[in-house]
């Protein structure tokens, strides 16, 4: 699908809000709203690694997608300002969300994520293509530790501290929330350290990662842990189609709980 700059442009206001001044201190995080926030993540260049690898990712594509406007840029959270799940990823995919601009939209793990919100009653279809698909999302927010496509998909210590403070201010903003949804051990172990750094006193023992583990934590919230979707996974069979509805069937239990 042919994404020119005018269609970006426009479909960035309608996501994204319009700011004419985007915040980028930290410090100031505070006073956002949910949709500056997602402004602000989109124009971060904090980090040169993944600034200067997803931007080469954007400009050289690849076959399938060389009639594509990359967004080439960090990947903002999506979904339901309301939402009491709250399901994070590890980072957007260099020829999914760096170039479709939404997370987990338009590759492999986000056809499993979708299919699973959409058969659970948190999502209206249960495919995501692009920007402009339809795709709504229903009690429901997805984003994922770091914002920017990471080489080999591995972004350094310095990069998953870079990015926490954007998780901590989304966790802020969505009040709602009761039950996260961690997609790998690492987003779990991630979700943790961003408690942690709001104040949170993470049980002894530590929670520890395991497929449909979930943990009751102090400050009202579930946390379930799933496998990531992603093809090593799903292609091995080591994450099956029921065993990834098994988790948003919980959560939509938790949920309705809630």
């Amino acid at each position: 699908m042919r994404m020119d700059k005018a269609f970006m442009e426009r479909d960035r206001e309608i996501f994204l809000g319009s700011v004419e001044e985007p915040m980028v201190a930290f410090s100031h995080m505070r006073a956002l709203t949910l949709l500056q926030l997602q402004h602000t993540i989109s124009d971060c260049t904090r980090c040169l690694r993944l600034t200067t690898y997803r931007q080469a990712i954007a400009c050289e594509k690849v076959k399938r997608f060389r009639d594509w406007e990359y967004w080439g840029r960090p990947v903002p959270g999506f979904g339901d300002a309301q939402a009491r799940l709250f399901v994070i990823g590890l980072a957007p995919a260099a020829h999914g969300g760096n170039r479709t601009g939404r997370v987990f939209t338009g590759d492999r793990s986000g056809d499993w994520l979708y299919e699973a919100l959409h058969v659970f009653g948190f999502a209206n279809q249960p495919t995501s293509i692009h920007r402009e698909d339809g795709l709504r999302l229903n009690d429901c927010y997805v984003a994922a530790a770091v914002r920017c496509a990471p080489p080999a998909n591995k972004p350094t210590k310095e990069e998953f501290n870079a990015c926490r403070p954007f998780l901590q201010e989304e966790l802020r903003l969505l009040r709602r929330v009761t039950v996260i949804v961690a997609l790998g051990r690492i987003a779990f172990d991630e979700y943790l350290r961003t408690s942690q750094a709001m104040g949170g006193h993470v049980p002894s023992p530590r929670p520890k990662f395991s497929h449909g583990a979930a943990y009751a934590l102090p400050w009202g919230i579930t946390v379930l842990g799933s496998y990531h979707p992603s093809q090593q996974n799903t292609f091995t069979g080591t994450l099956t189609r029921p065993m990834f509805h098994e988790i948003f069937n919980k959560a939509r239990k938790l949920v309705d709980q809630s």
